[in-house]
């Protein structure tokens, strides 16, 4: 099959989850010898311009197509998606797979030029606080044209599959991201770098966005007596103000260490190392930064929301969504015992709902079949 991807921002990159995903699909479809196109978004990466990704024209076997677009964030997603797709049309694809809401408002297009289509809901992104006006609604356009001309749609949680069922009483398909195990590190590169050692420190890894619950996680760790430092790993994501506030937090107790955006070896040492993973979010579509954490073995700690609680199953600890006092008294009794996760157990879960191969064929099969 020949096989368009719009939505992301641009590969490879960790900017966020949806990139993270593409590569992995896009990758293991031309492995296994389709013709496989993706989008890219010229542009800054979201976390400065030192973690800019060099342009190229093909990585792992897949073809890039770069698309110019404006650096105004408000118009960025919509010139792009425009661009992209209109650039698609073109392109004799046996399907056009849209990655996020606000790229499906143009999905409309190749519907009318009868080219199968596919969306993937990342998530009910115009929730997100970071938007409004203009954008917020032009994400629920998006969400509304994946509902009524999408010829499947995938959603990355059982709640996002219901909202879909109980809004549009449209049928979706719950296909989960997924996750390859890795291999364990020592901390080298964090003990130079931080004085970090195994065990001494809890972790947060995401966005610095307000969504992810940052402000709750430094509160309650403020209240909370322990000799443990507190990792914030992450870039920001058109959010300075909220990062400006949580590093006026943070500058408030010497225990909290902001590393910027990480990756490669010194975010393996990072999940590696930690005593605990701590998501408190808001929101989230299917969080990856979790399933990274527990392919590593680590003990986490989230939010009660269901696609948090959903994606741990019997293998983590959750406190009550936004309340600091319930956060606080879960971090107290995880420093004083925390009962290690059984990694092995925790593997097979993860082997038997979250591989990257099984996501990989039952996509294609929508593709092929749906």
């Amino acid at each position: 099959m020949k096989i368009a991807m719009i939505g992301h921002k641009r590969i490879p990159s960790r900017e966020g989850g949806v990139e993270m995903v593409v590569e992995a699909l896009a990758s293991r479809m031309a492995e296994l010898g389709h013709t496989v196109d993706v989008y890219n978004r010229r542009g800054h990466h979201v976390a400065g311009v030192e973690n800019d990704v060099r342009r190229r024209k093909e990585y792992k076997g897949i073809r890039i197509i770069t698309i110019p677009t404006f650096d105004n964030k408000k118009l960025n997603a919509v010139v792009y998606s425009f661009l992209a797709t209109i650039r698609a049309l073109f392109g004799r694809y046996d399907v056009i797979h849209y990655h996020a809401e606000g790229p499906c408002s143009m999905l409309w297009l190749p519907h009318m030029f009868g080219i199968k289509t596919v969306a993937t809901i990342h998530g009910l992104d115009w929730k997100r606080s970071k938007w409004g006006g203009f954008a917020t609604k032009f994400l629920i356009f998006g969400e509304k044209t994946a509902a009524k001309y999408a010829d499947e749609i995938i959603v990355l949680s059982k709640s996002v599959e219901e909202y879909f069922k109980n809004t549009y009483n449209r049928k979706t398909n719950y296909i989960p991201n997924g996750i390859e195990l890795p291999e364990i590190k020592e901390a080298d590169i964090i003990k130079k770098k931080y004085q970090l050692e195994k065990d001494g420190y809890i972790l947060f890894l995401a966005r610095l966005v307000p969504e992810k619950g940052l402000h709750y996680l430094l509160n309650a760790f403020a209240e909370t007596e322990t000799d443990k430092k507190l990792v914030i790993a992450g870039g920001t994501s058109h959010s300075d103000e909220y990062v400006d506030e949580i590093k006026c937090l943070a500058a408030l107790d010497e225990r909290v260490i902001m590393t910027g955006f990480v990756q490669g070896a010194e975010l393996e040492e990072l999940f590696s190392n930690c005593y605990l993973y701590v998501l408190p979010s808001d929101i989230e579509g299917m969080p990856i930064s979790l399933l990274e954490a527990m392919s590593y073995g680590c003990v986490c700690l989230t939010s009660d929301i269901d696609e948090n609680v959903q994606l741990t199953g019997n293998y983590g600890y959750s406190f009550k969504r936004g309340n600091t006092d319930d956060l606080k008294k879960m971090l107290e009794k995880l420093i004083k015992k925390r009962n290690s996760a059984d990694k092995g157990a925790m593997r097979n879960y993860l082997q038997k709902n979250y591989d990257w191969s099984v996501i990989t064929n039952r996509t294609l099969e929508l593709y092929k079949n749906g």
